[in-house]
């Protein structure tokens, strides 16, 4: 576990399609999730599987898999980070 710090994280910023990823595919109005809080559990749903496919998977780039997996779940995002009418009832 511990060779996960002993690697430079500038690296892993600016290497590979991250920042390509992170400005023109991750905000596309398509795909990505219209509510702020949605939004936010995209971007940090994306974050986590990049770093997980980087580290532990076989593919060196992991943000295009990593959007593409968040994209499916947007819908399912979208739908438990709907808000809710006032005076509406279940």
């Amino acid at each position: 576990m511990t060779f996960i710090f002993q690697q430079d994280p500038l690296f892993h910023l600016l290497s590979g399609g991250l920042l390509l990823g992170a400005f023109f595919m991750a905000t596309d109005y398509v795909t990505s999730p219209i509510t702020s809080r949605g939004k936010i559990i995209f971007g940090i749903g994306c974050g986590l599987l990049t770093i997980l496919i980087r580290l532990f998977g076989g593919f060196p780039e992991g943000v295009c898999y990593a959007i593409l997996f968040m994209n499916a779940l947007s819908p399912l995002i979208e739908e438990y980070t709907e808000p809710k009418p006032y005076g509406k009832r279940k």
